[in-house]
């Protein structure tokens, strides 16, 4: 078999393409840009286009494969219709590979999903039970993005944007939280809670919903056939999370209640209150997957972080840099107020809002999202997949921000934003990248002018 993947350089889509290489079927893609990614494809024996292109499609290929970002005017995508290849979404053909588990367990929620299936994967790891993991960033334990298992075991992320994850197959199904987001294809939160509903719904009755039961927004239940586990604080919960505390770092030790039971104390190695709930919708996750509390302990002791999720980067001038892909208002609340647990100096941000839609639709609260931080920095807006469509712009959110007594700055050039910090960062301060653009690149650049 022949496939072909539109926009194969995608985190998403290149682990797509390795878990098929490793079936034995033919692939090629096609990205704007050459990465570590393609090349990476193209060692294993893919067929790597730079540049799209109609050409790119040849009469031998049998499926196409795009994502929700490929527009539908795409040469690639036209070409392939034009000679009645068959054509799939991303999600779609995802759904299929899933039906080949017997435990296929999915990650969703508006924020938190790449660092929950990090966590839930190093633990099935360390059960040594060789699942294949689909994680949307690079996860040092399994060298990268994508691990290909040789077991009945499957664990992925699922983003609701487009309902690309109601073409999913699920054994279990977690929902860390939803807010509004993803509101260029949403109308709002009803229907965004509507489409997680969905989800749970296409559970099978031995199945299991896990969600947390904390969180608002959570009334998603109507006519879910699985068990439904619900985690948290309060306790109307299922799992009662109990006995919180934090070390100097802010990792954190919490004991866990399951339906009355105490059922053990738990460390971690990654700071903030934010990923005691991550962590303890992956224990569930695990212990009715069949995994025992003192591997899941030991599991859980393995996972130090994930690329770009409070990843410290190194040190300049004694100052640390931090990058985390935190691009929704809760996320920026939950990683600020986590660095300020440890700060000793002052605690900066530089942020890149992420799509013209999410920065108007959530500006006012983005403007009450970095009170952590002594010093922000915004840049401009990464417009990833829309037009700029001239109603707002990245100095809107700075100027409310100022307005709200945060000490916020607009520099448009990551040059620029480098020369500013190289003039004032002192040490023991932090200096955090936030976002899902390139903005990382700010914090690898200010460390090579350390001396």
């Amino acid at each position: 078999m022949n496939i072909h993947f539109i926009g194969i350089g995608g985190i998403s889509m290149s682990a797509l393409a390795e878990i098929c290489l490793n079936k034995k079927y033919n692939v090629s893609g096609s990205d704007m840009n050459e990465s570590d990614l393609t090349r990476k494809l193209r060692d294993q024996g893919a067929k790597i286009f730079i540049g799209q292109c109609k050409e790119n499609i040849t009469d031998d290929i049998d499926i196409v494969v795009y994502t929700a970002a490929i527009h539908p005017d795409n040469p690639e995508l036209v070409e392939a219709k034009n000679k009645n290849k068959l054509t799939i979404n991303r999600a779609a053909f995802l759904g299929q590979l899933m039906r080949e588990y017997k435990n296929s367990i999915a990650v969703s929620g508006t924020h938190g999903k790449t660092t929950t299936t990090s966590i839930l994967s190093t633990i099935f790891e360390h059960a040594e039970l060789d699942p294949t993991i689909l994680v949307g960033g690079n996860l040092k334990s399994i060298g990268g993005n994508v691990k290909i298992g040789h077991s009945s075991h499957f664990i992925t992320e699922a983003c609701e944007y487009v309902d690309s994850f109601l073409n999913f197959n699920p054994k279990i199904s977690i929902v860390l939280n939803i807010e509004e987001d993803h509101l260029d294809y949403f109308s709002g939160i009803d229907e965004i809670k509507a489409s997680f509903n969905k989800f749970g719904k296409l559970l099978p009755k031995d199945g299991y919903f896990i969600i947390n039961g904390d969180s608002p927004n959570m009334d998603i239940l109507h006519d879910v056939k699985a068990h439904v586990v619900k985690y948290g604080k309060k306790s109307s919960n299922d799992v009662i999370i109990e006995n919180i505390s934090f070390d100097d770092l802010g990792c954190g030790s919490f004991d866990l209640n399951y339906n009355g039971k105490h059922i053990g104390n738990f460390k971690l190695h990654v700071p903030g209150l934010h990923n005691i709930y991550n962590a303890t919708s992956a224990i569930i996750a695990s212990i009715v997957s069949g995994i025992d509390v003192d591997t899941i302990k030991e599991g859980l002791l393995d996972y130090t972080g994930v690329g770009r999720r409070f990843e410290i980067k190194g040190k300049y001038h004694d100052a640390t840099v931090i990058d985390d892909y935190a691009h929704h208002p809760t996320e920026i609340k939950a990683t600020l107020s986590t660095a300020k647990r440890f700060k000793k100096g002052t605690l900066w941000c530089i942020f890149q809002p992420h799509t013209y839609s999410r920065t108007i639709s959530l500006l006012d609260e983005f403007s009450e999202a970095f009170y952590s931080a002594d010093k922000v920095i915004i840049t401009d807006i990464f417009a990833a997949r829309e037009d700029d469509p001239g109603t707002v712009h990245s100095k809107d959110l700075v100027e409310r921000l100022n307005h709200n007594n945060v000490d916020a700055t607009y520099i448009s050039k990551f040059e620029d934003i480098v020369k500013y910090l190289k003039e004032n960062v002192k040490p023991n301060d932090i200096v955090m990248t936030v976002g899902a653009g390139p903005v990382y690149l700010v914090g690898e650049d200010l460390l090579k002018q350390e001396d």
